[in-house]
């Protein structure tokens, strides 16, 4: 195992675009970290970095105490967890397992120690001998991080590795990837699009747009207090409210932001609030339903119990400890 750290490290393309720009990153060692952000805002590039797939333009990386920028990918002691699986198709499940540690000369009896491990870790061995057209989507990935495990390395790179299962599959993937990566303890770094996922799964997230870091924290970290409304939009399920404060003038504290955040699961009906909603629609999501409209003209959101009454409009309340508030221009965290 070895710590990771991304000291200002950039990646411009020939014709000058800019896909990563001075990133500062410190892993440690065990640390499981997830890169989140929309799809086009940089994190399998920065991933490819630290595996050595793509050039770095500027800064440098280090695996433990070395600087690997110009080492090739084959020795930077990392295994890669791919989105496709990447199997080889005619071999069986434990010749692809075997493969790696082949092609690197490890002793006969340490392979299949090493395989054995594996498979029981990730309970495959009753498929050693079967080849993946004969699993299913599940059972490939586990083959698939199976190949990671053999390699005993000192970190290892997940490149959105359960977007192409189906959504009780990924469920039941990422709970066994954590796991997982408690009782290795392997340095992991997880490239993720879906902040469900990404908040279930990391120890500290690293929450990206445009290339950029915009805030590096724990999950309830980025959750309670986002460092700027991207973040405040991106984390969280329904997304946080963000309205102008003219759209809620009688609200404490909203004479001092110019917009002002509030998560839906924070509002609540009350006859002497300061915040007026009228209802456009409403969806039902079983225990809950979310109530959406406007207040002041402005989208808003509300999260409420399932046997909520409702009518044309509601009267709510937020705590003044849910209230964030962001500048207008900057879009950053004001306090």
């Amino acid at each position: 195992m070895a710590s990771i750290t991304l000291d200002n490290v950039g990646k411009v393309y020939p014709g000058g675009t800019r896909a990563i720009g001075d990133v500062n990153m410190d892993i440690a060692d065990g640390e499981f970290i997830v890169l989140v952000g929309p799809s086009g805002c940089g994190k399998s590039t920065l991933l490819r970095m630290v595996a050595g797939l793509e050039s770095i333009t500027d800064g440098t990386v280090k695996i433990g105490d070395r600087v690997v920028n110009e080492v090739e990918p084959a020795d930077r002691d990392i295994a890669m967890v791919f989105q496709n699986y990447a199997l080889y198709p005619h071999m069986t499940v434990r010749q692809n397992l075997e493969y790696g540690l082949k092609n690197r000369r490890t002793p006969r009896d340490e392979i299949a120690r090493r395989v054995e491990e594996a498979a029981g870790i990730l309970q495959i061995g009753q498929y050693l001998d079967r080849k993946p057209r004969a699993l299913s989507g599940g059972q490939r990935q586990r083959v698939a991080m199976g190949r990671a495990i053999v390699r005993e390395p000192a970190a290892f790179l997940f490149d959105e590795p359960l977007s192409n299962l189906d959504a009780k599959l990924r469920v039941t993937m990422r709970l066994e990837i954590k796991d997982l990566q408690r009782r290795l303890r392997t340095t992991s770094l997880y490239v993720t699009h879906d902040q469900l996922e990404a908040m279930t799964l990391a120890d500290r997230l690293v929450v990206l747009n445009m290339g950029r870091v915009e805030q590096i924290g724990t999950p309830l970290e980025v959750y309670r207090k986002p460092a700027s409304t991207f973040v405040a939009g991106f984390i969280g399920s329904p997304a946080m409210n963000l309205i102008s404060s003219r759209a809620v003038p009688h609200l404490p504290g909203s004479a001092h932001a110019g917009l002002l955040g509030i998560r839906p699961e924070d509002l609540v009906v009350d006859p002497a609030g300061a915040i007026e909603l009228k209802i456009t629609a409403v969806e039902e999501l079983g225990a809950q339903r979310l109530v959406h409209g406007l207040v002041g003209g402005e989208d808003f959101t509300v999260t409420m119990p399932s046997d909520a009454a409702l009518g044309d409009s509601l009267t709510l309340s937020v705590p003044a400890q849910a209230l964030h508030r962001f500048d207008k221009e900057s879009g950053l965290r004001l306090d």
